[in-house]
């Protein structure tokens, strides 16, 4: 597919406010226009003062048209600048959402492979830096060029050699500046690497804080979040060092319409070419466009800039949706699921070698396996979380590519060892599992799930807030609010992908009655590392390298398979071991 420009993606965001930015451009045009009427009519009165003019009021008047021009110019300049920010702003609110919206709409390994440091700096960082392109470079950049463009040609028509002179100063400065992004090629983009390096270490350090001070290993992580500062600091150091001096000349000469108009206008006054008041005219013109043509090239740096700024952004938008059609064709028939031949590849590495798999509506599916066997890459692909790369998974007997994403969420409730909670309050994060539920209904859902206990004697009941990542309540109770979530969603098909995996043995225990009321009449497909609780399943399916190993109900495998077998022998050793230590305790 091939990728969009620069360019088109800012004519796109942009186009969402056409006529903000419309009014904006127009507003700061008749702005920068009106600043230099002024110009002309100083212009005015010095020829007239040379022609002897002596009227009091003919110049008092002037000066109050300069007046009233420059109070028109700062007034349309804060009406344009008004406009194109509040059209800025909501094109920015809406790039995040949009942001957002693609991340779910992509495969999860294409989000998971990125640091979230990296999407916190994008969605936020970078998206504000889009703020200058959008607010300030749209209307007053192309004004206070194309102002300067028309007085040009006012210039040439009154002397064109004069007109030629002031383009001495301007040719100094475009050398200038292509001299300085020529030096500094690759090193904005190098910054914003850093800079990613940076707010990835950050994140990475403050999540492990707790790791670092309990094996005090302060020092060594704090090294490496020191080293990404200074290294982040160093690189724009660099390139400032690189650039500065060609900066400063592009400022120092482009503007300075003078360097060439003051000598070139002496030498045609000298030999009788160019009368004293064109001169004089001249040099008031000249002096006119300098103000706008030092705006315009402000800007230089940021338009510099403008590739890498919006490519980090569009890079996430140009990625490659999951391929899901906007309404159902073919309706699913009950809710059997199938997986028929599925290889999947994470990182160029297969993960999945053509997997099997046949869960009928209502039945009791538990996946095991070793660690890194692919158990959770088959809930992921079951859960649509992913695409196959070959072969098929089917809903009802119709694939789940050609099920809208919608529908097909609907259909599945997905509770994950790692399950998220929002810092939000307990209602709201059990809302999250059907968008306009009642408080009576999600309260239901939470009796239902045993969570309506143990929420009461929170500090605020149900508003109670759960902290970042409910870091506010015990793993046990999170996991139960997430069932309790899933129970709220009434989905046909529950997947629980080791779902007690960090909890302890009461709040297991606490969790699978919770389970046990979440799956009442639904399909159940069960990840799990704690054989004991799948132990009854209508069929186990025995994972290893990718491959289904065996398949059959706890009995049989036992006695068929080697691994199974070493499996449960493992499991039970160990937790035999734990109980004798514990009533040796006791």
């Amino acid at each position: 597919m091939k990728k969009r420009g620069t360019i088109s993606w800012i004519m796109e965001f942009a186009g969402r406010k056409r006529s903000f930015y419309s009014g904006s451009v127009i507003l700061a045009i008749f702005g920068v226009a009106a600043s230099f009427i002024p110009y002309l009519l100083i212009a005015d009165m010095v020829e007239a003062l040379l022609k002897g003019n002596n009227d009091a009021v003919y110049y008092v008047k002037r000066v109050a048209l300069m007046a009233l021009f420059w109070v028109i110019r700062v007034v349309l300049h804060s009406l344009s600048t008004t406009l194109s920010h509040v059209a800025t702003f909501n094109v920015l609110g809406g790039i995040r959402l949009q942001l957002c919206e693609k991340l779910s709409k992509i495969p999860l390994g294409s989000v998971i492979d990125d640091n979230s440091g990296s999407y916190k700096n994008i969605i936020v960082e970078r998206v504000d830096s889009m703020e200058t392109t959008l607010a300030h470079i749209i209307p007053e950049f192309s004004s206070n060029l194309l102002l300067p463009a028309v007085m040009f040609i006012y210039l040439l028509v009154l002397d064109w050699r004069m007109g030629l002179a002031n383009l001495i100063s301007v040719v100094i400065g475009a050398v200038c500046a292509s001299v300085m992004i020529a030096k500094s090629k690759g090193d904005f983009e190098l910054t914003v690497k850093k800079t990613k390096y940076l707010n990835d270490t950050a994140v990475e350090y403050i999540n492990g804080i707790e790791v670092i001070k309990a094996f005090g290993k302060t020092g060594s992580s704090y090294e490496k979040f020191v080293d990404a500062a200074r290294e982040g600091a160093d690189c724009f150091i660099r390139w400032m060092r690189k650039c500065i001096w060609w900066q400063a000349g592009v400022f120092a000469f482009t503007p300075a319409t003078f360097l060439g108009v003051l000598p070139v206008g002496l030498l045609l006054v000298r030999a009788g070419s160019l009368s004293a008041s064109g001169f004089i005219t001249c040099i008031i013109l000249s002096a006119g466009l300098m103000g706008p043509l030092l705006t315009a090239f402000s800007y230089s740096d940021d338009i510099a800039k403008m590739k890498t700024i919006f490519g980090e952004v569009t890079e996430i938008l140009e990625r490659r949706d999951m391929e899901r059609p906007q309404s159902i064709t073919v309706e699913p028939v009950g809710s059997n699921i199938s997986l028929r031949n599925v290889r999947f590849t994470y990182k160029d590495k297969e993960v999945l070698h053509g997997i099997s798999m046949d869960i009928k509506q209502g039945e009791v599916i538990a996946i095991v396996g070793p660690s890194g066997s692919g158990k959770s890459t088959i809930a992921r692909l079951i859960d649509s979380l992913w695409d196959v790369d070959a072969g098929y998974i089917t809903l009802g007997g119709v694939d789940i590519r050609k099920l809208p994403l919608d529908y097909y969420m609907s259909k599945i409730a997905y509770v994950a060892q790692d399950n998220y909670l929002f810092d939000m309050s307990v209602m709201e994060n059990i809302r999250l599992g059907r968008a306009g539920a009642t408080d009576e209904e999600v309260i239901n859902a939470a009796k239902a799930t045993g969570c309506h206990d143990f929420i009461m004697g929170l500090e605020h009941g149900y508003d109670t807030r759960v902290g970042g990542a409910g870091g506010h309540l015990s793993g046990g109770e999170r996991q139960r609010l997430c069932i309790a979530r899933a129970m709220l969603k009434n989905a046909p098909i529950v997947i629980m992908d080791e779902a007690t995996a960090y909890t302890d043995p009461e709040n297991e225990a606490l969790v699978q009655e919770s389970v046990a009321r979440l799956v009442k009449g639904r399909t159940l497909i069960v990840i799990a590392h704690r054989l004991t609780t799948i132990a009854t399943a209508d069929r186990i399916y025995v994972i290893k390298d990718g491959m289904v190993n065996a398949v059959g109900r706890h009995e049989e495998l036992l006695e068929k398979c080697v691994l199974y077998r070493n499996m449960w022998d493992a499991h039970v050793s160990v937790r035999d071991e734990a109980d004798e230590k514990e009533a040796a305790y006791d």
